[in-house]
Order: C-alpha cells, then sequence, then structure tokens
C-alpha cells in the first residue's frame, strides 16, 4: 500500500493501469492526445519532458518499449510518478528524474533518444492571470521552461533521426515551428485538434525530427465530438476504456 498525501489520490487509466494526481500535478486531454499523436514504437528510447504526474509515460507502459524517462523540475510531480510506479508494480518500466530540462545533458546521455515529448507550459510570463501557487505557475506560464527551452533539451537528447512531439495552442505554432529549425529540428508534421466540425481548433500537436529535410504534412483535423455531442470514434479509441469510466 503505498503512502498518499492528503491532497493525492488514485485515478483509473484504464487497461488494469492506475495514476496517482493531485490538483497541483493531474492530467487533461491534451496529454493523452500528445502520448497518442507520439506513436511509441516498441524499441524506441524514450523521454517526457515536464511529466508531470507521469501520464504520457504511464500511457506508453500500457505496450512494449525498450526504455522510458521521465523528467520534471518539481519533486512532488516526481513523488507522484514514484508513487504511481510502486503501485502499479512497475519500478523499473519508467526512469524518473528530478531536473531542469535547461541543463538536462547533464543528467541523461545526449543524442541518444529515439522520441522526446513534452505537453509545456502554454502562457507566457506576464500574459493572462497567472496562477495562485508555484506548482500551478511553473506549470502553466514559462516560467522555468520556454518553447525554445523545450526545443533545445530536444535537440542535445535526440540522436539523429529522432522525433521531438509537442502540443500547444496553435497562436503558438510559429514560435514553435522557428523554434525547431534554430535548433536543428525540421518541422515534419502538424496536426490540429478541434471540439467540433466547424470550429476554431484549440490545439496543435507538432512532430519536428532531428536532421530531417524540408517538407511537412498537415493531416486532417482531429474532431473530438460529433454534431450530437458524442465522441468521435477515433477520439474515442485514443482514450480506450478510461473514457468510459469517467462519462
Amino acid at each position: 500500500m503505498i503512502n498518499l498525501m492528503p491532497d493525492e489520490k488514485i485515478e483509473p487509466l484504464g487497461n488494469n493501469m492506475e495514476i496517482v494526481v493531485s490538483p497541483s500535478h493531474t492530467f487533461g486531454t491534451d496529454a493523452i492526445l500528445l502520448a497518442n499523436f507520439a506513436s511509441i514504437r516498441r524499441k524506441d528510447v524514450a523521454c517526457d519532458m515536464g511529466t508531470g504526474c507521469g501520464i504520457i509515460p504511464l500511457i506508453w507502459c500500457k505496450g512494449e518499449t525498450k526504455e522510458i524517462h521521465a523528467v520534471d523540475i518539481q519533486p512532488k510531480a516526481i513523488s507522484q510518478l514514484e508513487k504511481s510506479l510502486e503501485h502499479n508494480n512497475i519500478i523499473g518500466r519508467i526512469e524518473p528524474h528530478n531536473c531542469d530540462l535547461r541543463s538536462i545533458k547533464d543528467f541523461l546521455p545526449a543524442g541518444t533518444f529515439d522520441l522526446v515529448t513534452m505537453n509545456p507550459p502554454y502562457k507566457p510570463v506576464g500574459t493572462g492571470i497567472e496562477s495562485i501557487s508555484q506548482a500551478e505557475r511553473i506549470a502553466r506560464h514559462e516560467v522555468t521552461c520556454t518553447v525554445d527551452d523545450a526545443t533545445k533539451a530536444a535537440s542535445q537528447l535526440l540522436k539523429y533521426g529522432g522525433r521531438f512531439c509537442m502540443c500547444h495552442r496553435p497562436e503558438r505554432l510559429c514560435d514553435i515551428i522557428v523554434s525547431l529549425r534554430s535548433f536543428g529540428l525540421e518541422c515534419k508534421k502538424i496536426r490540429f485538434v478541434a471540439e467540433r466540425e466547424g470550429k476554431a481548433p484549440w490545439l496543435v500537436l507538432v512532430e519536428g525530427k532531428r536532421g530531417g529535410k524540408s517538407g511537412v504534412t498537415v493531416m486532417n483535423n482531429l474532431i473530438m465530438k460529433d454534431e450530437k455531442g458524442n465522441p468521435t470514434p477515433e477520439f474515442r479509441s485514443m482514450f480506450g476504456d478510461y473514457m468510459d469510466g469517467h462519462q
């Protein structure tokens, strides 16, 4: 039995996997969409930066993957992930690292990863109403991680041909593409996510490749709900039995 803090609880992920969440470190739809967009492969050496409660690595653990690392600057986030690993009896499947991605090459071997992902803070410092708690400020505002910080760290970790997948707000797409190229990553795939057909997208998923040639594929929009407000088959398939338990 794991020792939960008063603000922590266990939430089912489906497929007999559960996760420790708290108000400071939980997850949303964007993280699940990113985990699916990244399309991890069985032989991949992968790293999720800014992992929070570890939702993306835990989703990856539902399949067979060679090696998974998870990085976060906040000790509580890493503590929650470690509890999830113990609770699910999968210690050793994911290697947690409590470190600053701005100095990530001091903690993880450079040029050895096939896949790096990040669901970064969306809001630049000084924009919008900043969250009250320090944990929320770090998660939502670019206090300790800008787009350039994330892209630079990913470029340091990736081997030639390795992929970096990120989700962000559509209005930041130009910043992302410029940042990717400036750190030796070429934008190869873009997909927008909209709640319904005909609605403006609220999220963009981007894949960059280290050493990739120019040329990008813009995929069809991912639509979350049909005209009746029900999850579309594709959206439902990404959530599996997790969605069935949360409707």
